[in-house]
């Protein structure tokens, strides 16, 4: 503890201790304030300016300190300067009391518990920033609650000092006066617990929920507000409309027919979305075919003199369809349709808060009447306004896969996750591939040495790195294309015969009528919804990558059932969206997959953790089978098993996670894993070795020397 802290502490240890000693505590009993109710009248009349100072004084330092005594102090200032003075002086004594307490535990404790339990109290933190004064403001109402350990504990959290005065000056108004009046009538009370009624408790609890029925009031009337320039259907024709067949939308759709509601899906291009048609499916088919070339490369590792493949690229991307056409039907439109789903063909557009107008490929139009909405357009490669690259030609992510010749030269712009996946693939199909990144990095949301382990692997493999490389602009001629990128204050140009944007997605928010209900985008151009997926229509959600924050598969299936359920069900009981718990992996080889926190988040938010290592070339498994590279990194709370964060580099890594992520989620830590039966010889040991090198850095070492006496002894 810094030194004006431990000052601070010793100067409240000395105030309390001070009060005990000199008797203050038995000064300040109802009791003994009836005995000096007149000689402290007297002295009032006698000396009043000295009498207000004193008690105001007084007051404040009770109220910081957080001494008993408070309610008799209050009790004494109506007896002595009535109704009127006696709740504005304890009003104010009070109020600036409780902040000096308030500052006084941000101060002591609040970075100390912020770096400790800065995980679990994400949530916390974000509601009190939001909602910080309306939420302090319904504890000021119920005096039932102790007032000294709301002053406490809200110092803990995030809110503004100047909110909590004067939140708490209002908040505790009602309460002032209540304690105030009674003290007007000190002579007739028999005790403190008189004072507060049953009724009259009851009266301050639905006081204090009326600031949670305001909230929900002020919520019909900004809905009312929004949609007073549209007419409601009569009757609606379905419970629900699903623009998007990805996998926010397959899912929403699903859950709505699971619970036979009558719901519609509506989808302009191909069943699947992205994830099927030109996203997760293809690119996993292709990574395959490339790393089985990779592996007949290493032949050489695994004992065998030589091992060849030949191959004929547009054979290798006539698999890739064929993956996705086997995967097809599971996203069907006969099976949703047998699933209860009305299936519709087209494009459609919101034209008011309870219709879409869906017009055909055949050009006709219909309207479909629906009690709720849920958006779920997907996303679309981002294309950076480089001059010269439309004209000159690109690939993405959408377009990669009609190539049927291999291109000679690559250019691949981005090093994220996507980019990384296609740079490793085309490279070891052969081509010659140059990675550009403007970041100093690969992976940058990962820590710096797995973006390492990545850069390196890929350097071995052939791909020329350019980290720190900034597209500027594109050139092309009749030999081929020129990137031209800036690179500490030069001009560098790559020459290459394709380029492929990878520098991430842009959700699709344009073209079926957000714009015309004048429902806002965030400032990631996604969706604006609250914490129910809600957009400013209550009755139209939005998710998956159109909603954000993150463009998962996994998490557009997790946001729809949130979105789907409090659709239909929203009028009884609604469920904010949970991200406690969000996994990723990128499926380069080796793989790279997380949950939870990251050494370098947690450093960047000043959360309190511990850091444990196992490498993969201590892992059996992994030396069997030639694998023997990559990590498993845990983040844990000082001193507790709990776990804030995993991450996994090696073989196999994004079906390794998953045990960290029902630990997390289901909150067992490192013991628990420790204690699991894991299969020998397989890689999830490597899960249980990280466990165990976690314990060995526990071990109670006092405990273990008692031990080693004891069997010392034992032996004689």
């Amino acid at each position: 503890m810094s030194r004006p802290r431990l000052l601070l502490a010793a100067a409240l240890a000395l105030a309390a201790a001070a009060f005990f000693a000199f008797g203050g505590h038995r000064y300040l009993t109802f009791e003994n304030v009836k005995q000096q109710q007149a000689g402290i009248e007297a002295y009032y009349q006698s000396h009043p300016w000295q009498t207000v100072i004193g008690y105001f004084a007084f007051y404040v330092v009770v109220t910081a300190v957080s001494l008993p005594g408070a309610v008799v102090m209050t009790l004494v200032g109506g007896a002595v300067f009535g109704l009127l003075w006696g709740t504005v002086i304890v009003s104010f004594a009070s109020s600036i009391g409780a902040t000096l307490a308030f500052i006084s535990a941000r101060f002591l404790l609040r970075d100390w518990v912020q770096q400790r339990f800065g995980g679990a109290l994400g949530a916390v933190n974000a509601g009190v920033e939001k909602d910080g004064g309306f939420y302090l403001f319904t504890l000021r109402l119920i005096p039932a609650i102790p007032f000294f350990a709301i002053n406490l504990a809200m110092g803990l959290t995030p809110v503004r000092t100047w909110t909590f005065y004067w939140v708490s000056q209002l908040g505790m108004l009602a309460g002032t006066v209540v304690y105030v009046n009674a003290g007007t009538q000190l002579g007739a009370i028999d005790s403190p617990a008189g004072i507060l009624s049953p009724g009259l408790v009851g009266a301050f609890v639905l006081l204090g929920f009326f600031p949670l029925l305001a909230k929900r009031i002020v919520a019909c009337v900004a809905a009312r507000k929004v949609y007073a320039r549209w007419t409601r259907p009569a009757r609606y024709d379905r419970n629900l409309v699903v623009i998007g067949a990805g996998s926010a939308g397959l899912v929403a759709a699903y859950i709505a027919a699971a619970v036979k509601a009558k719901v519609t899906l509506v989808e302009k291009h191909r069943m699947g979305g992205d994830c099927l048609n030109t996203g997760c499916v293809p690119s996993k088919a292709l990574l395959k075919t490339a790393r089985v070339l990779a592996t007949l490369k290493r032949a050489r590792q695994y004992g065998l003199k030589s091992a060849s493949a030949e191959f004929d690229f547009a054979e290798v991307m006539a698999r890739v369809q064929r993956v996705v056409r086997t995967v097809a039907p599971h996203d069907s439109v006969e099976r949703y349709t047998g699933l209860g789903v009305e299936c519709l063909q087209g494009e459609a557009r919101i034209a008011t808060p309870w219709t879409v107008e869906l017009k055909g490929a055949d050009g006709a139009r219909r309207t479909l009447a629906t009690r709720s909405i849920v958006i779920a357009a997907g996303a679309r490669p981002l294309v950076p306004p480089i001059p010269g690259l439309e004209q000159a030609g690109y690939l993405t992510s959408d377009t990669v896969w009609d190539l049927r010749a291999l291109p000679r030269r690559l250019a691949v712009l981005g090093g994220g996750p996507i980019g990384c996946e296609l740079t490793q693939a085309f490279a070891r199909f052969g081509a010659r591939v140059t990675q550009v990144e403007m970041l100093p990095r690969l992976l940058v949301r990962e820590d710096p040495e797995v973006s390492e382990m990545l850069r390196a692997r890929l350097a071995d493999e052939g791909v020329d790195l350019r980290l720190g490389h900034k597209a500027k602009q594109v050139l092309a001629d009749g030999a081929g294309k020129v990137l031209v990128c800036e690179h500490a204050g030069q001009e560098v140009r790559i020459d290459c015969d394709e380029i492929l944007v990878a520098v991430g997605r842009v959700a699709n928010t344009s073209g079926y009528g957000l714009e015309e209900l004048g429902i806002p985008l965030s400032r990631a151009r996604t969706v604006e919804t609250n914490e129910y997926l809600q957009t400013i229509y209550p009755n139209i959600y939005a998710c998956g990558d159109v909603a954000g924050p993150y463009q998962f598969t996994h998490t557009a299936a997790h946001q729809a059932w949130y979105a789907s359920v409090n659709a239909l069900f929203g009028g009884w009981r609604r469920f904010r969206a949970d991200y406690t718990v969000i996994p990723w992996a990128t499926f380069t080889e080796p793989e790279v997959a997380r949950v939870g926190l990251n050494e370098t988040e947690a450093r960047e938010r000043n959360i309190a953790h511990e850091v444990t290592v196992y490498s993969f070339d201590d892992l059996d498994r992994a030396i069997a089978d030639e694998e023997a590279h990559g990590l498993v990194k845990v983040l844990t709370v000082p001193g507790r098993d709990r776990i804030l964060g995993a991450t996994i580099v090696g073989e196999h890594a994004g079906d390794l996670i998953a045990e960290f992520v029902a630990a997390m989620r289901q909150g067992f830590g490192m013991n628990q894993i420790l204690a699991t039966i894991h299969i020998y010889p397989t890689l999830a040991e490597a899960n249980k070795h990280a466990a165990g090198a976690w314990k060995r850095a526990h071990a109670p070492q006092r405990l273990l020397r008692l031990v080693e006496r004891y069997h010392a002894w034992r032996r004689g």
